[in-house]
Parts: C-alpha cells; sequence; structure tokens
C-alpha cells in the first residue's frame, strides 16, 4: 500500500469494487429506462474523450444530473445505463459529451480529471472507482464504434447502450473487452523476479511484463508466448492468481505467476527497452525509492504492484 498526503488514506489496486446491479433483464425496456434517466437521485457520468467531468466541489460526486447533462450538449439517445446502486437503488448512467477538454475547462463549475489520477488521488469509494472503470470502457466503446464494421453505415445505441445497431445491413455490434496476460516470472529458485520497462513508462519505472492473448491462446500459452516474444526467457509452470479491469481502455488484466526455464535475456523486439533479472533486495529498494539508479516499480492501483510485492512477501496466492 501507499498513502496519500491529505488524510493517510491507503491506495490499494482499483477498479474491483464495482457493487451496481447491471439489470440486464431490464436493457430492453426503454420505458423502464426513461423513468430511472428522469428520476431526480439518478446520476450520468459525463465523459470527453480523455477526461471525466466532474462538478467543481469537494467531495467529488460521481454524476450529475439530467439537466446538468444536457445543458452540457450530452445527446439523450446516448445514455449507457450502468446499472441500479446497491441499497439506495438510484440509477447510474453514462454518456460521452462532444465538446473538447479545452473548450469544457473554460467552463465554470467545472473540473476535468483523467482515470489514472483520480485512482491516484483516492478521491472516490471502491464502488464509484468500480462503476467509472464500467463507463469509460462503455464510453470508449461508443466513441471508436460510430459506424457499422460491414457497410458503414451510422449505428445506433441499442440494449441501454451494450449493442448498436446498423439500419442498413441490421448488423448487431456489442462492446468489447480485450484479455490481457500480466506475469511476474521467477527464476528456478524463486528469488528473482523478471522487471521489464517499456519505453510508454514514466522515466526508471520497471515492472512486470504483459501483453494481449491471441485468438486460440490459453492463458498459459500467452503468458509463456508474450515473455519469450519480450524476453527471450521461456516458462513452464503458469499460474492465474488475480484479475483487474483496467479501463484503458477496455481491458481485463489476468495476473499470473511462471517459473522460468531459461535465464539468457535477449530483447528481439520493440516491446521492452530494458530487462533484467531482480532479487528482492533491488525489488525492496525500488519500492523504498531508495535503488541506486532511481528505479521504481508502478503505483499500487495497478495488478502489476500487487504482483510484484506479492512475491516480495511471498504471498501470492
Amino acid at each position: 500500500m501507499q498513502a496519500t498526503a491529505a488524510g493517510l488514506q491507503p491506495i490499494e489496486m482499483s477498479f474491483l469494487g464495482n457493487t451496481l446491479d447491471r439489470r440486464s433483464t431490464r436493457r430492453g425496456d426503454k420505458a423502464y429506462l426513461a423513468a430511472l434517466l428522469h428520476k431526480a437521485d439518478t446520476e450520468i457520468v459525463l465523459s470527453t474523450a480523455r477526461t471525466l467531468v466532474f462538478a467543481d466541489g469537494t467531495p467529488l460526486r460521481l454524476g450529475h444530473d439530467l439537466d446538468t447533462a444536457l445543458a452540457l450538449d450530452a445527446d439523450p439517445q446516448e445514455m449507457v445505463f450502468l446499472g441500479l446502486r446497491a441499497g439506495s437503488g438510484s440509477a447510474v448512467f453514462a454518456t460521452t459529451l462532444p465538446q473538447e477538454d479545452e473548450d469544457l475547462s473554460e467552463r465554470g463549475g467545472l473540473q476535468l480529471i483523467d482515470l489514472r489520477t483520480l485512482a491516484l488521488q483516492n478521491a472516490l469509494p471502491p464502488e464509484d472507482m468500480g462503476a467509472l472503470a464500467q463507463a469509460r470502457a462503455m464510453i470508449h466503446w461508443h466513441r471508436t464504434h460510430r459506424h457499422c464494421s460491414r457497410c458503414g453505415e451510422r449505428t445506433v445505441m441499442a440494449e441501454a447502450g451494450y449493442r448498436r445497431d446498423c439500419p442498413s445491413c441490421e448488423g448487431q455490434h456489442f462492446p468489447r473487452t480485450d484479455p490481457c496476460v500480466i506475469m511476474l516470472i521467477t527464476d528456478a529458485t524463486g528469488e528473482r523476479a523478471l522487471l521489464g520497462r517499456p519505453a510508454r513508462l514514466p522515466e526508471g519505472i520497471y515492472t512486470t511484463l504483459a501483453g494481449f492473448m491471441e485468438p486460440g491462446e490459453t492463458i498459459e500459452q500467452a503468458v509463456r508466448r508474450e515473455t519469450l516474444e519480450e524476453s527471450g526467457i521461456a516458462v513452464g509452470e503458469v499460474r492465474l492468481v488475480s484479475n483487474q479491469p483496467w479501463p484503458f481502455p477496455a481491458n481485463l488484466m489476468l495476473g499470473c505467476t511462471g517459473i522460468a526455464t531459461s535465464s539468457d535475456i535477449e530483447i528481439e523486439d520493440d516491446e521492452l527497452e530494458a530487462c533484467k533479472w531482480c532479487d528482492r533486495e533491488e525489488v525492496r529498494q525500488m519500492i523504498a525509492g531508495t535503488h541506486p539508479e532511481g528505479h521504481l516499480i508502478p503505483p499500487s492501483i495497478s495488478i502489476a504492484y500487487e504482483l510484484i510485492t506479492g512475491w516480495l512477501k511471498q504471498d501470492l496466492r
């Protein structure tokens, strides 16, 4: 865990706490959805292509009311029903705004926060962060699937946002979730972990290897293939130990451990700019911020952090 400067609240792996009742059997009931949308306690998550839009105030509130959403030019026909809150039963929707961040930032009473920053701020409870992961993944899919992949016609939202229909060729299109394997690979002794550095990460951060699953693969096969492709290390035994929704844009991270059957690192593609075996003392230095070369591990909102620290504590179950 890490602590924030304000209140020393623990920051844990994010996006796991979604408790919304999705009511999937009611997604085709337009009258039911319309009634929910117009209720006074309904919340609407608003987003641009890059950031979430909140009312300017503390504490943050997950969503806005319908009047505010419409005043910001939200399309009432493009409201995704996320579900009902546990306990209160109030509805939560999500939608995308046509404005760019630059236009909205000039409007008083609003603040724009990207989801990674929000997770690190620990400003919302786990159930709200889980709902935002659902919202951002759905909004990204709708923004990038406006047209039919069969004929190019403009599609329309259906099933409360969980389908888009083509009025021309009658094609039906559904949201996608992309599974990714993310793996903590150790040597045969278990005393060294394989960490790599993709160029896209902030300077100095080393993390677990990861990659997208391909059609026809098992999780174990994907772990072995991705590790071999990125580092040249062969892997034998693989275990699935955890998973995490990761809405950047719509991934499911499948956290695994694996035991290497080789030790010589060979970087042959452009996925990594560096890769190395790290013993426990070096990882402790990375976590403490005392590494002689300034190396660090990812923040605690990610499954990579959980895998690395779990290995260090010998507590990966």
